[in-house]
């Protein structure tokens, strides 16, 4: 039997290349995601151990107080100790086209010294300093080049030059800010004159040993040397042992997104299973007659059974073979490109055993765990009965029923836990609920799928018999069907959950944002005698890209006593249209004799001092103290404080990001003549929390979309086989004046209407995991509603729709290929 399955494998090769794809893509992206995770460490260690790349040992404190200068002392006069560095170091603030942050530390020895020079010379001088090339192209600073270093307090400054610039360092604790390299003057200056060397702080030590020395007896006796000298426990590591420990502590967030891609990958393989199961099947089912035959010639049901295993097995293995080569050759590619890009030379490619060992071993066991049903099924059928070929667990039978009630229980549950979660605020009960209740779908989805596509067939009516005919045969195997459509269920649901989720989130976050910032940037006019046209600067404004819309508000009173939280701002009036274009806050609409003030303010009637005279209001205290008072342009006749400036109240594009409104808020203080600092608001906030929803969207959406891709290859491979299994039936309707374009047209209005059908259930339960997600996550932080993404999910659905058209295309090109008599002759 063994040859008999080899030689199946041979001689039918191509209905197993569906099977291999499954699995090799599952596999690539199980690989990918635990090389990246250890890509990820490797390029840290390589980023972080280039601080200590000269160092045989370092010393950290344990508790995170530095080192004394006593304690370095002694520890440097070991016997053991050739060369030693204690680092000191702090921020440093200093002008160069305009106020730059930076981080200054002290020059190591020679030896230890890991700045590699560009151009200029070493510190030789005690205010000399070291610049990084990066930040000096930044700035046009080059050598000899004099700035002011700011330190905390006002008397802590020291006016440097630059003497030489260095290579920018990776060290990802280091890398944010400029790096600057002095001497101990420097420090002592910037730190205060009151600290002195001798009472200089130390965060950490390191220390090239003597030729011969014992590592082991040196960290022994170095830490005994500074616990005498008053260090609290200092902990002795190897460089490697430091940087391997420096990484663990960094890649926590890097376990979790493992953890979050293995969860992706684990969807992939719960398609690919999908995927390979449902083919077995068909191929099993085209085979019934050869199977019998061999039964009847002396093979036993085991013997039958191993032969499928084993054609399992081997497609299996040699897929995932291919499956982490091309895991291999993605990661490959992609850390070369990283290693190009500024800054990132670090990058470095990690194969850990784990990935090819977990590829191959998940591959192979995926795909004979999805052999295994269809390998008992291929012995279900007595020899002499093969002529009638055995059909899959349907509604009518005993496992069909079992299933279905099984599955109804598990929907019922989860569904209730769902809805509890979702209205008790509890994201680990929706999440189970949320699971149990898909798993009922898909155990349920024999009953509804084939019924949807069979009600979804009626719309293929207009096109004529093929389409008539493709509704029948497209539920001809309920069974069949509804494993093609649910492989693809499942990626269109994650992903249309995904969307609307994503959607909600951001309506949550934007709503709340609105009510607490309902003005995306505001900023005052300029007064006095130098100050400019307000209204052709506001003309200015709204010419800019990004703004949708911008106003100008006079001031036109002040509290008589004072009383505002910032005590007794100008009162601006504020138009109704205004109000309606710039604030976020829908709610907030000024309405005649009130005055709005901001959170905290005293309630009651507000005494409101104007330019003719005083009038009482009554008082509204919003929710929030980021916009100042205002009333109606209606409310206040008299004219604007002429002591007072204007403001400028700046609504952004919803599109715009986190750069567009920096320069927004420039352009915006030049068209004013104001600085730029004056100019505030929470656009930069919706922005990036925007910009972050749509990057997260589209990485989890391009994750699931493998999940999706190797779905549309299961319909592909179904169709194939299908067409395999209907070549005569097929040929009789060319015979009978069905024409190559009807058949192909069959074949295509086939798959897509499972593709269809597939779309739509998907994406109406992705909307309701969405929202009750969304629910669950958000509901205790902001009022959450749904908000559907229909532009999103029409997309979805036309890829869907296409690509399933797309998969009928080789199948109903290979139909249309043979002759009617070649077809009824096959036997």
């Amino acid at each position: 039997m063994l040859r008999v399955a080899l030689s199946q494998l041979k001689t039918h090769y191509r209905r197993f290349i569906a099977i291999g794809l499954a699995v090799m893509l599952s596999v690539m992206f199980l690989s990918a995601t635990l090389m990246v995770g250890a890509s990820t460490n490797a390029s840290l260690g390589a980023s972080i151990g280039e601080a200590y790349r000269n160092a045989d040992l370092v010393a950290t404190p344990r508790n995170g107080n530095p080192f004394s200068k006593a304690a370095v002392d002694a520890a440097a006069s070991s016997p053991a100790v050739d060369q030693s560095y204690a680092e000191r170091s702090t921020y440093v603030t200093f002008e160069a086209n305009g106020e730059q942050f930076g981080r200054l530390r002290n020059a190591a020895p020679a030896g230890l010294e890991g700045a590699e020079l560009v151009s200029g010379t070493m510190p030789l001088k005690p205010f000399d300093v070291l610049l990084d090339a990066k930040t000096a192209r930044h700035l046009n600073l080059d050598p000899g080049s004099t700035m002011e270093l700011r330190g905390s307090g006002p008397e802590e400054k020291a006016i440097v030059t630059v003497s030489g610039l260095v290579q920018p360092t990776n060290d990802p604790f280091a890398s944010s800010a400029a790096q600057l390299t002095a001497g101990g003057t420097v420090l002592d200056a910037v730190l205060g004159a009151g600290t002195g060397h001798s009472g200089a702080q130390f965060s950490g030590v390191q220390f090239i040993l003597k030729p011969g020395e014992d590592v082991a007896a040196a960290k022994e006796y170095i830490t005994h040397r500074m616990e005498a000298a008053g260090a609290e426990g200092p902990v002795l590591q190897t460089a490697q042992e430091k940087v391997t420990a420096t990484v663990a502590m960094l890649s926590g967030g890097q376990d979790q997104l493992t953890i979050v891609l293995l969860a992706f990958a684990g969807v992939a393989i719960l398609v690919s299973m999908l995927v390979v199961s449902n083919t077995f099947s068909v191929l099993v089912a085209q085979r019934t007659r050869e199977l019998a035959l061999l039964r009847c010639l002396g093979a036993g049901r085991p013997q039958i059974r191993g032969s499928v295993i084993v054609e399992a097995l081997a497609v299996g293995f040699f897929a995932s073979v291919l499956g982490v080569a091309a895991a291999v050759g993605v990661m490959s590619g992609l850390v070369a490109w990283a290693a190009t890009q500024p800054g990132q030379t670090f990058a470095t490619l990690a194969v850990p055993p784990s990935a090819v060992i977990a590829g191959l071993l998940a591959g192979t066991l995926l795909t004979v765990i999805a052999a295994l049903v269809p390998a008992k099924a291929a012995t279900a059928v007595a020899p002499l009965a093969a002529l009638r070929p055995a059909d899959d667990a349907s509604v009518r039978n005993r496992r069909g029923k079992v299933r279905l009630v099984l599955g109804a229980v598990v929907l019922a549950g989860g569904s209730a836990l769902l809805a509890f979660g979702s209205a008790s605020v509890s994201l680990e009960v929706a999440l189970l609920g949320g699971a149990a209740s898909f798993i009922g779908v898909l155990l349920c989805s024999s009953l509804f799928i084939p019924a949807v596509v069979s009600w979804a067939g009626r719309l293929a009516s207009p096109a004529g018999v093929p389409g008539k005919l493709a509704a029948v045969n497209a539920t001809r195997n309920p069974a069949r069907t509804s494993a093609t459509a649910a492989a693809l269920l499942i990626g269109v649901t994650l992903v249309s959950l995904m969307m609307t989720g994503a959607s909600t989130a951001r309506q949550a976050f934007n709503s709340t944002l609105g009510e607490t910032y309902p003005v995306d940037l505001a900023a005052p006019t300029a007064v006095g005698p130098d100050a400019g046209d307000a209204q052709q600067a506001l003309d200015k404004i709204r010419a800019l890209d990004g703004v949708s819309a911008a106003a100008l508000l006079q001031p036109v009173g002040r509290l008589a006593d004072g009383s505002a939280p910032d005590g007794g701002g100008a009162i601006y009036a504020l138009g109704s249209a205004d109000a309606s274009a710039v604030l976020r806050d829908e709610k907030l609409r000024p309405a005649p004799a009130k005055v709005y003030l901001p959170e905290d303010s005293p309630t009651g009637p507000a005494s409101i001092t104007t330019a003719a005279g005083t009038v009482t209001l009554d008082a509204t205290v919003l929710t929030t103290r980021h916009i100042p008072p205002f009333v109606a342009d209606s409310t206040i006749t008299a004219g604007p404080l002429t002591e007072a400036p204007g403001m400028v109240w700046v609504k952004v594009a919803d599109s715009v990001s986190g750069e567009q409104v920096q320069a927004i808020q420039k352009n915006i203080a030049a068209a004013l003549g104001v600085p730029e600092r004056t100019v505030s608001g929470a656009a930069i906030e919706r922005a990036t929390f925007n910009s972050i929803i749509d990057v997260l969207l589209l990485v989890v959406t391009g994750l699931l979309g493998i999940a999706v891709v190797i779905a549309l290859i299961g319909v592909a491979n179904t169709l194939s086989l299908s067409v395999l299994e209907r070549t005569r039936e097929n040929s009789l309707l060319r015979a009978l004046g069905l024409t190559k374009g009807q058949l192909r047209g069959m074949l295509a209005i086939e798959a897509v209407l499972v593709a269809g059908v597939a779309a739509v259930l998907g994406g109406g339960l992705g909307i309701v995991y969405g929202w009750l997600g969304a629910q669950a996550t958000l509901g205790g932080m902001a009022d959450v509603i749904p908000s559907v993404p229909w532009g999103q999910l029409a997309a979805v659905f036309g890829v869907a729709v296409v690509a399933g058209l797309l998969a009928s295309v080789v199948p109903a090109r290979r139909a249309a290929r043979l002759s009617p008599v070649e077809g009824l002759a096959t036997a």
